[in-house]
């Protein structure tokens, strides 16, 4: 369970103000949390190997096909500057 005092902690290390029932709102609310979690630690997970997801991802890209292209000329006609067929931007 976490504390109000706790709570305070936290708000002021985030520079947040809160009122009398934001405090005991947010108590309740991260002591239940906190309790959820700690259900998850009764968990075995002895031989469960780590991942980062919990059901296969597979590859969603299409094949890299040369398509249509534009020329030059039209691929520049847009740019507000271009030089020795680049575009031509601002430094940084």
């Amino acid at each position: 369970m976490i504390s109000e005092d706790e709570i305070l902690k936290v708000a002021k290390l985030s520079k947040l103000s809160l009122t009398e029932a934001e405090r005991k709102q947010f108590t309740n609310q991260i002591s239940d949390i906190l309790k959820y979690v700690e259900q998850l630690n009764e968990l075995d997970t002895e031989n469960v190997e780590p991942t980062a997801r919990v059901i296969p991802s597979y590859n969603v890209f299409r094949k890299d096909v040369v398509g249509n292209v534009l020329s030059h000329e039209k691929a520049f006609l847009n740019a507000p500057e271009s030089e020795n067929n680049m575009f031509k931007v601002p430094k940084i």
